[in-house]
């Protein structure tokens, strides 16, 4: 009899334990899933934070990569700038330095200058280099006429030129062109006398001495010739003298 009673209570029991056990797995179940959702909002929202900092940093990138840009152009314009100004300043210098140089070109024509004239130095004074200049050309032209005109208005007008040697002798050949074999063998007698070291002193005997051959006057050629060997032996114009005495019979 008791145990007719025990049982059904005995089985009410397990039914119960078992929906307990059966209701806790359940439960669980849910707990896990809503853990699982967190973690992935929680990783969304880690996602998007990233994603938002990554776009900060892109667009900072860009910033400062536009910067740099910016910087490079203002940075080729101030070279440009700068080489535009050293071209202006050495374009400066170079006009400075031409004016002076031409300034002071200017000025030396207007004071006295050293100059080698015929491997004599002296001291030429303005305007005597283009005198001296100008009677040669026309002698070159071939008109002696006006080259003996400006060779004695040179002459006159620069008594201490290192050119007066020079000058009396070219005179000579302009009045021997002109056939006044008298007035050239006075001028190079001059030269001969006044500047008995000087190179064109030989030169000058010698065209004296072919104006004597010319005219016939053989003897005072050969003088003349014999004066050349013993004043300047060894030049070549000595040599030349030797020559046409060996002519001179």
């Amino acid at each position: 009899m008791t145990h007719r009673f025990l049982w059904p209570r005995f089985a009410a029991a397990a039914c119960v334990a078992s929906t307990v056990l059966v209701a806790v797995p359940a439960h669980a179940g849910i707990f896990d899933d809503d853990q699982a959702r967190q973690a992935i909002l929680d990783l969304r929202a880690k996602t998007d934070s990233l994603s938002s900092q990554l776009s900060a940093a892109q667009r900072t990138i860009l910033d400062q990569s536009n910067r740099l840009d910016q910087l490079n152009q203002q940075v080729a314009t101030l070279r440009g700038q700068n080489e535009d100004m050293g071209n202006q300043l050495a374009t400066l210098q170079k006009q400075q330095k031409d004016y002076y140089t031409d300034l002071d070109t200017r000025l030396k024509k207007f004071e006295p200058q050293q100059q080698t004239v015929d491997g004599v130095q002296g001291e030429v004074q303005p305007g005597e280099t283009d005198a001296f200049n100008a009677a040669s050309q026309q002698f070159r032209n071939g008109d002696f006429k006006s080259a003996a005109a400006s060779f004695r208005s040179f002459i006159a007008k620069f008594p201490n030129s290192p050119y007066q040697p020079t000058a009396q002798y070219w005179l000579g050949n302009a009045l021997y062109a002109l056939r006044d074999y008298k007035g050239s063998t006075a001028t190079w007698q001059g030269v001969v006398k006044n500047y008995p070291q000087h190179p064109r002193a030989p030169e000058a005997l010698l065209a004296i001495a072919n104006n004597q051959i010319e005219q016939g006057q053989k003897a005072a050629a050969k003088k003349t010739l014999e004066q050349i060997v013993a004043q300047y032996g060894g030049s070549n114009v000595a040599q030349s003298a030797q020559s046409k005495l060996s002519q001179i019979k």
